[in-house]
C-alpha cells in the first residue's frame, strides 16, 4: 500500500457517491464517505455510529443514497421491514451492516409498538451491550450481541434516541439543473462492490492500528462517540481528510442540534427562561399565563385545557425545580417559582441559548412579547436596567406561615 492509498480510495468513493446522488452539502458527502469506510472495520470500534437519511417528502434521493451505501459497505444486510428476532439473529461478532429503508413505517406514528427494535438499535451503538433471552429448551440464559452499524432511511425524523446516536443527513429534492447519473444495480453495483473490497483490504490490514486510535475530537459526549470511528478513518487515510472529517463533525452536529426535535420537558425549561424575562420570582399562575402566551409554543394546547400547574410541576421536578410558597408584596403569598432555582438547569441543559441581558428572548424561533407587567417583590426588585440601585440578595427567613399553608418565603433586603 502506498502512503496515499487510503486517501485515494476515499476520493474514489466520494466520486462514486456524488455521481449518483445530489447531496445536501459537502460536509454531508464527506460524512457518508467516512461512515461507509468505517463499516469495513467494525471490530475495531468501541461505538457503532448510525447513519440516518431523512427527507421531508418523497423523491428526495434517500433510497438512492441507501443503494450506494449498500453497494459500498461491508457485508450489507438491507430490508424494508424486519422483526427484532430476525435482526438479533443476524448480528455476529463481525457483524453485517444493517440497512433499513422506509424506516418511517417502523417508527412512524402509525407503526405501533417497536420498542424491541428501537432498544436493539440504541443498545447496539456501544460495544458490550448484549441482549439477554431465556432459552426454555436448554433452561439457560442466552447472550445475543447487538453491536452493529446501521443506516436508516425514511421520511421525517427518526426517534430522538436513535438520531442522538447517528450522523443525520437531511436530503432534499433536486433543484432544476441538478443532475445525477442513473443508478442501475445490474450495471453499476459490481464496480462499487469492487471498490468496497479494496476498502476492506486497506482497513482490515491495519485493524490493530485502528483499534488503538484515539483521535482528537472537535465534538463532545455522545457526538464524539458517534464521530470517532469516522475521524479515525480520516486520520488513517491522511491527505486533507482529517480536516474535512472534523469540519463535517462540527457542522453536522451543530445542524442536528438546531433542527433536531427536543422533548417537551426541555422546551418548557427553555421557555421558562423567556417567560421570566428580568423577574426574580413569579407566581405559578403568572408563569403559566406567560408560557401560554409565547408564540410558536405548545403550552396553550398542551392537554385539554392547556398547561396546568400540576403538569408544570411534574415536568420541572426532573430538573430539581419545585414550586414554593413565596410572599409577593402587595398580593400576599402564593405558590410560585424563583428564577435562581432554574439557573443550574439552564446552564446544564441549554447553555447555548443563554443571553447576556435579562429580558431578551431565550429562543431564536420566537419573539418575546411581554404578556403582563413584571412581578416585583418591592420597589427595588427587578432589572438593573430600570433601577439605579443594586439588587440585594434574595433570601429566605423562617416565619410562621398562615394557617393551612406552607411556611412562606419572606424576601428581605440588606436593611432587614
Amino acid at each position: 500500500m502506498t502512503p496515499n492509498r487510503g486517501a485515494t480510495l476515499l476520493a474514489q468513493l466520494h466520486d462514486a457517491l456524488t455521481r449518483y446522488v445530489v447531496m445536501p452539502s459537502d460536509q454531508a458527502t464527506d460524512a457518508v464517505v467516512l461512515w461507509i469506510a468505517a463499516t469495513h472495520v467494525q471490530p475495531a470500534w468501541a461505538h457503532a455510529p448510525r447513519l440516518v437519511i431523512r427527507a421531508p417528502e418523497r423523491r428526495c434521493g434517500k433510497s438512492r443514497l441507501l443503494d450506494i451505501v449498500e453497494a459500498t459497505s461491508h457485508d450489507p444486510l438491507i430490508t424494508v421491514n424486519a422483526s427484532p428476532a430476525a435482526v438479533y439473529r443476524s448480528i455476529t461478532p463481525d457483524p453485517p451492516v444493517l440497512l433499513v429503508d422506509e424506516a418511517d413505517t417502523i417508527f412512524g406514528p402509525k407503526a405501533g409498538d417497536n420498542e424491541d427494535l428501537r432498544g436493539l438499535l440504541n443498545a447496539g451503538h456501544q460495544r458490550g451491550r448484549p441482549a439477554l433471552r431465556y432459552d426454555a429448551a436448554t433452561s439457560k440464559v442466552v447472550t445475543i450481541p447487538t453491536f452493529a452499524m446501521a443506516a436508516l432511511a425514511g421520511i421525517g425524523a427518526m426517534p430522538d434516541t436513535i438520531e442522538d446516536r447517528a450522523v443525520v443527513v437531511h436530503m432534499r429534492r433536486r433543484a432544476a439543473g441538478e443532475k445525477t447519473f442513473p443508478y442501475r444495480a445490474r450495471r453499476d453495483r459490481e464496480p462499487l462492490r469492487a471498490l468496497a473490497q479494496q476498502l476492506t483490504e486497506w482497513l482490515r490490514g491495519d485493524m490493530a492500528i485502528l483499534e488503538r486510535a484515539e483521535p482528537a475530537m472537535p465534538v463532545e459526549d455522545r457526538a464524539a462517540d458517534t464521530w470517532e470511528p469516522l475521524v479515525a478513518v480520516a486520520d488513517h487515510a491522511g491527505g486533507d481528510w482529517p480536516e474535512r472529517a472534523r469540519a463535517a463533525a462540527v457542522e453536522m452536529t451543530r445542524e442536528h442540534n438546531e433542527t433536531g426535535e427536543i422533548s417537551d420537558r426541555l422546551r418548557l425549561l427553555i421557555d421558562c427562561r423567556t417567560a421570566f424575562a428580568d423577574d426574580l420570582a413569579l407566581p405559578t399562575a403568572e408563569l403559566l399565563h406567560r408560557l401560554r402566551g409565547l408564540e410558536e409554543s405548545p403550552w396553550r394546547e398542551f392537554g385539554p385545557t392547556g398547561l396546568t400547574a400540576m403538569k408544570l410541576g411534574s415536568l420541572l421536578k426532573e430538573y430539581g425545580i419545585r414550586s414554593a410558597t413565596i410572599r409577593f408584596p402587595g398580593s400576599g403569598q402564593a405558590k410560585g417559582y424563583q428564577r435562581a432555582d432554574f439557573a443550574d438547569a439552564w446552564n446544564r441543559y441549554a447553555p447555548d441559548l443563554d443571553t447576556s441581558a435579562g429580558g431578551e428572548p431565550s429562543q431564536p424561533y420566537q419573539p418575546h412579547n411581554r404578556s403582563s407587567d413584571p412581578v416585583r417583590l418591592d420597589e427595588w426588585y427587578g432589572s438593573s436596567r430600570t433601577s439605579k440601585k443594586a439588587v440585594p440578595p434574595l433570601t429566605s427567613k423562617n416565619d410562621a406561615g398562615t394557617a393551612g399553608t406552607a411556611t412562606p418565603l419572606k424576601v428581605v433586603g440588606n436593611n432587614a
